[in-house]
């Protein structure tokens, strides 16, 4: 018996205004998400100050992370990047004609 398993490049809209989030797998260690961003970023005013580490990979698509302190990071498909906790960044820019797909890894404080 052949079961169709869950795809990470199914079921995205063509057409979207809002950033997508879905919850893949959690548990108390750890939260995994897709996330598929086109066109969108962080307003220059916000910053994301988790508390808690992330580990995130662009698996398709291309997006600009900026960290409070203005380092830059351009990220295509398959790079990643591991962001400790309460080091405050945002997305500056993704790719506006095309999804950008990201897996995001949330490592849940103790």
């Amino acid at each position: 018996m052949n079961t169709k398993l869950p795809n990470i490049f199914a079921k995205i809209p063509e057409q979207f205004t809002e950033e997508l989030f879905e919850t893949l797998f959690t548990n108390p260690a750890l939260t995994i998400e897709r996330i598929v961003s086109k066109g969108h970023f962080t307003p220059k005013s916000s910053w994301y100050d988790q508390a808690w580490d992330e580990w995130v990979l662009v698996l398709e698509g291309e997006a600009i992370l900026v960290f409070e302190d203005d380092t830059r990071h351009q990220l295509t498909s398959g790079d990643y990047l591991f962001i400790p906790a309460h080091q405050r960044h945002r997305v500056s820019w993704t790719t506006p004609d095309q999804p950008t797909i990201w897996l995001a890894i949330h490592i849940n404080p103790k």
